[in-house]
């Protein structure tokens, strides 16, 4: 399909089955989803033996990690921990997912305290995991885009912080402004071209606060080369498509290339002005 990386999950260490449906809804004039899925999950143990099977060669598998619904916020951390010891040997990066709307209270996790504790102690299980396997596995942070600036900005420095290795920005938000579908449900996240404008700002605003010290992938409403070009121009190293390939269907990513590849060719081209 013309995808260079594959991002797996949300995980959580126990199988659970996530919110009632219905859980997802299509805005059709929007070109938008909303999803309230509560991460569906079958469990660490099965996607770990799923992961264990052949994959091309040169496809860069992430995955990203959630805590189960029941588990307390206190103890948030042992889910993480777990997660990481179990997928660390399987990834090549691992996303820390603490910005989700769909589990109660998940997104405090996000802020001051709570996420400089979770980060120090999921950073402990990654160092222990790097002496056994004689490798580093990079980890991600996931933020949401309905943070203030000044979270932003205090997320972005804990992760520097604890030796974060890069920044997804952003999940899906719970905003409802400007939306052309009527009645579109309250509850769930919201994703594609509504959430586009936001998570570039998110991204733009993480460069400027961390440069290349902090990688971004960039995710929140794309659909097209000129999405992409304009992720990058913020500042982005990866691009993420979610909304954008239900809606365009397979073809998307090769036809996002295409178009890049024709773009670079020209002399002033917007692709060659974006950042690296």
């Amino acid at each position: 399909l013309g995808f260079g990386h594959v991002e797996i999950g949300t995980v959580t260490p126990r199988p659970q089955p996530g919110n009632p449906r219905p859980r997802l809804h299509r805005l059709a004039a929007d070109r938008a989803l909303i999803n309230s899925l509560g991460f569906p999950s079958a469990g660490a143990a099965a996607v770990a033996r799923q992961l264990r099977r052949p994959r091309p060669p040169g496809l860069i598998v992430g995955v990203n990690l959630g805590k189960n619904r029941e588990t307390p916020l206190e103890r948030a951390a042992d889910d993480y921990r777990e997660l990481v010891d179990v997928f660390a040997p399987l990834a090549d990066y691992l996303t820390i997912n603490v910005s989700s709307p769909n589990t109660s209270g998940l997104r405090q996790l996000q802020l001051g305290e709570q996420l400089d504790r979770l980060l120090g102690q999921v950073d402990r299980s990654r160092r222990e995991q790097q002496q056994r396997l004689g490798r580093a596995v990079p980890l991600l942070l996931k933020l949401a885009p309905d943070l203030t600036a000044d979270e932003i900005d205090s997320a972005v420095d804990c992760a520097q912080r604890h030796g974060i290795d890069g920044a997804i920005a952003t999940n899906t938000t719970v905003e409802r402004a400007g939306l052309a579908t009527p009645e579109a449900p309250a509850t769930g996240g919201l994703s594609g071209p509504p959430l586009r404008a936001r998570s570039t700002a998110v991204v733009r605003q993480i460069f400027d606060r961390a440069g290349d010290r902090l990688p971004v992938i960039a995710v929140g409403g794309v659909s097209s080369a000129d999405d992409v070009v304009e992720k990058l121009g913020a500042g982005a190293r990866l691009v993420q498509i979610y909304t954008g390939l239900v809606f365009r269907g397979p073809g998307l990513a090769r036809s996002i290339l295409d178009q890049l590849a024709a773009a670079d060719a020209g002399p002033s081209s917007s692709a060659s002005r974006a950042r690296p």
